[in-house]
């Protein structure tokens, strides 16, 4: 199987890119246990993120995916958690397996950028922590507009400060949120296997394709015509 040949590749971060859970749940954690809450620990982080930390923090003060809280602890939880991140967002946070051979073998063959549900104030010292700030030319955080994915204007922004046409791009996530984004900015969409996606299979939603490492997606993309 191959895909037509993108002029432009916009990678998700977290869950597509890097594992960052550990550095979010010990965060999550601690700001639980701050306000006399118990600790909910990994396996239920893995579930809960990937919309933004204002929504992780909300599930995890409800212990609930879909759970609301008062929007005065909602904010302490959040300034607690916020404070704990700013020191702990690069401490166990790991790059996937395949991600910095995947993004040497499509460097130089297409433009790319990141776009990213996280804050910017912690998006660009990871991505350089991470030894991947290197590789995008554009970077769009969660913060950078009113709007973050699953809306499209993020994407659609990424393509005007490429000058690409957005049936010439590609959204690589991992993300029922990343494909809502893609299909509303008319951009393909590939999604990885291993990411975060609450706890359901990506192929549930039906992207264009799934890879299991990022090293699979050069062979994927069809070459120009000459």
């Amino acid at each position: 199987m191959t895909l037509p040949h993108p002029k432009m590749l916009l990678m998700d971060l977290d869950g597509t890119l890097v594992d960052s859970v550990p550095d979010l749940t010990h965060c999550v954690d601690d700001m639980l246990q701050s306000l006399g809450m118990p600790p909910c620990g990994e396996d239920k982080v893995r579930l809960w993120v990937g919309n933004g930390v204002e929504r992780l923090v909300e599930r995890a003060l409800a212990d609930d995916m879909e759970g609301k809280v008062e929007p005065g602890l909602r904010e302490r939880g959040l300034a607690r958690f916020l404070e704990c991140y700013r020191d702990r967002h690069a401490v166990q946070s790991r790059v996937y397996p395949g991600v910095h051979e995947g993004l040497e073998a499509l460097r130089g063959r297409f433009s790319m950028g990141c776009v990213t549900n996280k804050p910017a104030r912690f998006t660009a010292p990871l991505l350089r922590a991470m030894g991947l700030d290197d590789y995008f030319e554009v970077v769009v955080a969660g913060d950078t507009l009113p709007r973050k994915k699953p809306d499209p204007a993020p994407l659609l922004f990424a393509a005007r400060q490429f000058d690409v046409d957005p049936a010439d791009a590609l959204m690589v996530g991992d993300s029922r949120s990343d494909v809502e984004a893609a299909r509303a900015a008319g951009f393909g969409i590939v999604c990885v296997s291993y990411g975060y996606n609450h706890g359901i299979d990506i192929r549930e939603e039906r992207p264009d394709a799934v890879i299991d490492r990022l090293t699979q997606l050069p062979d994927l993309l069809a070459p120009q015509a000459p």
